[in-house]
């Protein structure tokens, strides 16, 4: 499944990279509809991203009525965005790789 929104990055206290994006209300269902398939512990999903012209594997994860979607420090320092930026995100569910 493939996914295309535009989100603000933002801030949270989790685990590093703190930046994420949050995925739409309107495609979360979706997402979960998705994770019944590829989820790996903790509810993990995992896919391949691109922001800009930097393609990377992470994994969402379940936060309150959302997914979070990481922003690794490497694909912020590529791509020049950072906290309060709004970027267009491309997801590839359940499809991983080794970027």
């Amino acid at each position: 499944m493939k996914l295309a929104f535009e989100a603000p990055i933002i801030e949270w206290r989790g685990p590093p990279p703190y930046l994420f994006v949050a995925v739409p209300e309107h495609l979360v269902g979706e997402v979960a509809y998705a994770a019944r398939e590829v989820s790996y512990g903790w509810g993990m999903v995992p896919a391949t991203v691109r922001i800009g012209r930097t393609d990377f594997a992470t994994a969402l994860f379940r936060r309150g009525d959302t997914y979070m979607l990481p922003i690794k420090v490497a694909v912020q320092r590529a791509e020049g965005v950072g906290f309060g930026d709004r970027i267009a995100v491309i997801v590839e569910i359940g499809s991983v790789s080794r970027c």
